[in-house]
């Protein structure tokens, strides 16, 4: 049997664009041929790595440069600024194409059920991320008033929201740093940074590279506290993965040389204090942030942690939660609200008796929750893409009820509702825009690009440069 597919893989970042490079190899190899179109609700591409990873991670941003050559090869058509659900119905997207791969992510903030979590100057991390990475449907402000602030997780992005608000602005400047985002960044008060963990140093979700670089950041003291690393020892699950595991090992080596003599004083204007064994149990304030309290916890051999009775308050203005992130529901396909996920069985999505649903398929974050790192992303496609080509060489799905005679019928339909879709040709007038905003940057650094955050900017470069160039 030979294939001939049309597929609509709805999101345009990492785990969307590896579905649809890895459908493509792999139809190919069986002598078939697939027309894919990624769907995307901004005007650009390539999700988490544009907007949700700290601008100056240049080595993570790297991976841009090999989602670009797969774009670029003009094989999958990017349709960008259409949110799916909304703009056009699932439905229609079923219509048209042989399969629908989901590959929406997770974009908001995982809940920290505690007392005073909702008071002025409390804050979730995917909504900071968001702020200085430039997306364009948040706030062009950040309210940044605090002196001593604290982020709550134990993870890289905690990490990364502690780095951003300790780090001076100036340090900033060579990277993508929206003008916006520098200017409310100056204007920062802040002086002490804290990040809190519930377990102990061997436990922490940081990796190597992330923890090193705290240590790189200039006019910045990290501290950590000797009390935190006394309640480690004993600790058999830790002196297990100390002596098992090469990460934890260069990460326990990072944290201790990073603990001082008694009679050591801090010289930098600013500090990032790292709190292993500290659980949040209240924010503390009336009118807004006032502080947080924490249950000191004690490791139980098992990796785990409990509580021991003792409590202490740390006096902050401003608290960040960096404790995961969530998935939303697209309109027309089965979520599941307790996990945050899009139910599923190998990529193909099931319904609420557990059957599949035929030609949909997840992929990514949204179908195995938010967990590990971008790179795990692959294989993760590369499971669900094998279903749908196994499904489709089964002939187990159904033929699109819409004839697409040159695929053009999509875009008329977005047309018709006055939709103002962007491409790939637009993207790269957009990303030539930031570009030569970063090259006329006059300043004491040279800036790659400068990002344009307003949406109607973006769409609007996107167009007309697309128009210019075809």
């Amino acid at each position: 049997m030979t294939l001939n597919l049309r597929v609509a893989i709805v999101g345009a970042g990492p785990a969307g664009i590896y579905a649809g490079n890895i459908l493509r190899r792999q139809v190919d190899e069986a002598g078939g041929q697939v027309a894919i179109d990624l769907f995307e609700s901004l005007p650009a591409p390539y999700g988490l790595i544009r907007y949700g990873v700290a601008p100056d991670h240049p080595r993570i941003k790297g991976i841009v440069n090999s989602l670009h050559e797969m774009l670029d090869e003009g094989t999958i058509r990017l349709i960008g600024n259409v949110e799916v659900g909304r703009d056009v119905t699932v439905d229609e997207l079923r219509e048209r194409y042989d399969a629908v791969i989901f590959a929406t992510g997770a974009l908001k903030d995982a809940p920290l059920e505690i007392p005073g979590i909702e008071l002025p100057g409390s804050y979730g991390a995917a909504d900071f991320v968001a702020w200085y990475d430039g997306h364009p449907d948040v706030s062009r402000e950040w309210p940044l008033e605090a002196e001593s602030i604290a982020v709550i997780g134990n993870g890289n992005v905690a990490l990364d929201v502690a780095r951003v608000l300790a780090k001076h602005p100036a340090d900033l400047l060579s990277t993508d740093i929206p003008a916006n985002v520098h200017e409310g960044l100056l204007a920062s008060p802040v002086t002490d940074v804290h990040v809190f963990g519930r377990r102990g140093p061997s436990q922490v979700k940081f990796t190597p590279i992330e923890l090193r670089e705290l240590g790189e950041v200039p006019d910045v003291d990290v501290i950590v506290y000797d009390d935190d690393f006394a309640r480690a020892e004993g600790d058999e699950h830790a002196a297990h993965l100390l002596a098992t595991n090469n990460q934890v090992k260069v990460m326990t080596r990072t944290l201790n040389g990073w603990r001082k003599p008694a009679d050591w004083q801090p010289t930098a204007s600013r500090r990032l204090h790292l709190h292993f064994f500290h659980s949040p149990v209240e924010v503390l304030g009336t009118a807004r942030v006032e502080g947080v309290r924490f249950e000191r916890t004690r490791p139980v051999g098992d990796g785990s942690v409990a509580g021991t009775g003792e409590f202490v308050d740390v006096p902050v203005q401003a608290v960040y939660r960096a404790v995961g992130y969530a998935s939303s529901p697209v309109a027309g396909v089965p979520f599941d609200e307790r996990a945050r996920v899009i139910p599923n069985a190998g990529g193909r999505v099931t319904d609420a008796a557990g059957a599949p649903v035929p030609g949909v398929y997840a992929t990514g974050w949204i179908k195995r929750g938010p967990v590990g790192l971008i790179g795990h992303t692959k294989g993760d496609a590369l499971e669900t893409i094998t279903n749908l080509v196994a499904d489709a060489t089964s002939g187990a799905l159904a033929a699109p009820a819409v004839e697409a005679a040159d695929g053009g019928e999509v875009l008329e339909l977005l047309e018709a509702r006055g939709i103002r879709y962007t491409t790939w040709n637009g993207w790269l007038a957009l990303d030539a825009h930031e570009r030569g905003l970063g090259e006329a940057f006059e300043g004491p650094v040279t800036r790659e690009r400068v990002k344009v955050v307003p949406r109607d900017e973006q769409v609007a470069l996107s167009r007309d440069g697309a128009l210019v160039a075809g």
